[in-house]
């Protein structure tokens, strides 16, 4: 039976805060530090490797952080994640993004959906609108190709795909697969509309609009400045716009945008990325075969985590405990 307790409610927590903090500039310094850095380090997927001898840990920090983690259940809260029992008790939701890159454990049916055959359809759907755009099917007025994209969202519907975006942008130069140049508008300040718009040719531009409830002030804000730049280019704004938006919002019949792709409450803005919300403008500006394989490289790290020796794969959320007595 999995319990939700307060960490600090917890004896391993108590026992943590006696360990003895680590002095990171000694511990790093000459022939110890070369060999905490070949120590500490695990290895992640697709070949990666997560290295932490940097961190304020040494082996009775782990030894502690391992001990809380047990107490606290970890693994299992894990496994009722990815088999869709509900975890976020505060807003009383489930936990679904890693579904939008693959199944781990059970199915999961909400509001009478299977929700990774929900968030499959969804990638497809963008799969082919993406292949459209790049074969020149879906065009601008003029039928010519669109050569950006832009993304007009705010928080996770924003820093992830922009992450993504710069991390991969020269990578996928280099192996030409790199489709469409992407910006990115987010602030509400309208300076930031402004440079964007001023830096790119609107008539070979589309827009992805990320609002789950269709309602988000500072992203219908952001995309009334749009509107307004295509409308005074002489063009018309909804055959240059997506919706990324939830199947219940006002955005989502509205014949002001392209297409629409959906996500759900089940999603977080922090952990959207593989979902719409990054597949959408991804898929555009690399081609969906590059997203595909970042949704493959992102299950086989899942499928990692489902290791039960906790200081294998669980250190990153452990480090994030040791910050309390950093």
């Amino acid at each position: 039976m999995v319990a939700w307790k307060n960490l600090d409610t917890l004896a391993a927590y108590d026992e943590l805060a006696k360990v003895e903090v680590v002095k990171l500039a000694e511990v790093m310094t000459g022939e110890s530090g070369a060999e905490r850095v070949k120590k500490y380090s695990v290895p992640m997927a697709e070949g990666l490797a997560f290295n932490y001898g940097a961190k304020q840990v040494d082996d009775n920090v782990l030894a502690a952080l391992a001990k809380l983690a047990k107490e606290a259940q970890l693994t299992e809260k894990f496994a009722a994640l990815y088999n869709g029992e509900m975890i976020n008790t505060g807003e009383k939701r489930l936990v679904l993004h890693q579904l939008t890159r693959g199944q781990l454990g059970d199915a999961v049916v909400a509001d009478g959906v299977d929700k990774r055959a929900f968030y499959v359809e969804q990638q497809d759907k963008i799969e082919a609108f993406a292949k459209k755009v790049h074969a020149g099917e879906i065009t601008n007025a003029d039928g010519e190709k669109f050569t950006t994209v832009v993304q007009i969202g705010i928080g996770g519907s924003d820093l992830g795909p922009r992450a993504i975006y710069l991390a991969l942008e020269n990578w996928a130069k280099k192996n030409d697969c790199f489709k469409m140049e992407a910006k990115f508008i987010s602030n509400v300040d309208p300076d930031d509309a402004a440079a964007v718009l001023n830096s790119i040719d609107v008539a070979h531009s589309l827009f992805v609009l990320v609002s789950k409830s269709g309602t988000t002030l500072e992203t219908l804000t952001n995309e009334s400045f749009v509107k307004d730049a295509l409308k005074n280019a002489g063009l018309d704004a909804s055959k240059h716009m997506v919706a990324v938006t939830s199947e219940t919002s006002p955005l989502a019949q509205s014949d002001d945008y392209l297409a629409a792709f959906f996500m759900d409450d089940y999603i977080g803005g922090r952990f959207s990325s593989t979902s719409a919300v990054g597949g959408a403008v991804l898929s555009l500006a690399f081609g969906p075969e590059v997203f595909a394989q970042f949704l493959e490289g992102a299950a086989a790290e899942d499928k990692l985590a489902t290791n039960e020796d906790l200081l294998q794969i669980y250190l990153y959320p452990l480090f994030r405990i040791t910050t309390v007595y950093g």
